[in-house]
């Protein structure tokens, strides 16, 4: 008599997006690939999106905000490597995924809301990375306060029409910040640039 075991279809799901989304992209690192695979991304959705969380693209949340695709934060934790013992502040859209991923890393995470960031309400500094969990048109000054000097920036970056991965450092209190890859990352409004007057 054969017995088949049950098969899970959210760890099947999220497999499969290792395989056909992430690893198809580039995206090999065995830290990253470990943390992805044992998050339940449905966890971090709406209920009704639950059963398409593995899809490839954003999922709407409340508020107008959406949680990126699967590979815009595998992308941003290949970039990042949050390392055990490091210190992360993870600005949130509202799911909590992308805390609980470098938290799977090993990293010591504090999460803020968005919103609240960009009011410079964090609750303390001297942080090793700060991962933004969207695109922004410009880092608020009392965000990039709160890292270390040498810390590291990894967020989506929004120029015209066009969203970017982008990474920096801080040095000299400023954290200025290079594009890697475009790619579809949902823009928080909350860090829009202030607007120049033009005529």
């Amino acid at each position: 008599m054969t017995v088949t075991a049950a098969i899970d279809p959210a760890a099947a799901a999220r497999r499969a997006m290792i395989d056909s989304q992430l690893r198809t992209s580039g995206i090999n690192q065995s830290a990253v690939l470990a943390a992805m695979a044992a998050v339940p991304r449905e966890d971090h959705v709406p209920a009704a999106a639950r059963g398409h969380a593995y899809i490839d693209r954003a999922i709407p949340l409340e508020g107008g905000r959406a949680l990126p695709a699967p590979l815009v934060q595998a992308a941003m934790l290949a970039q990042a490597l949050p390392q055990p013992g490091e210190r992360a502040l993870v600005v949130s859209a509202g799911s909590g995924y992308l805390a609980a991923l470098v938290e799977a890393m090993g990293a010591s995470v504090e999460v803020i809301d968005a919103a609240d960031a960009v009011a410079g309400k964090a609750r303390s500094g001297g942080f090793d990375l700060l991962l933004i969990d969207g695109a922004v048109e410009a880092l608020p000054d009392p965000l990039v306060a709160v890292l270390r000097d040498g810390g590291r920036v990894v967020t989506g970056l929004v120029r015209g029409a066009v969203t970017s991965l982008a990474t920096g450092r801080k040095a000299g209190g400023k954290a200025a910040l290079t594009t890697r890859a475009e790619m579809g990352i949902p823009v928080l409004r909350e860090f829009a640039a202030a607007k120049s007057w033009s005529f």
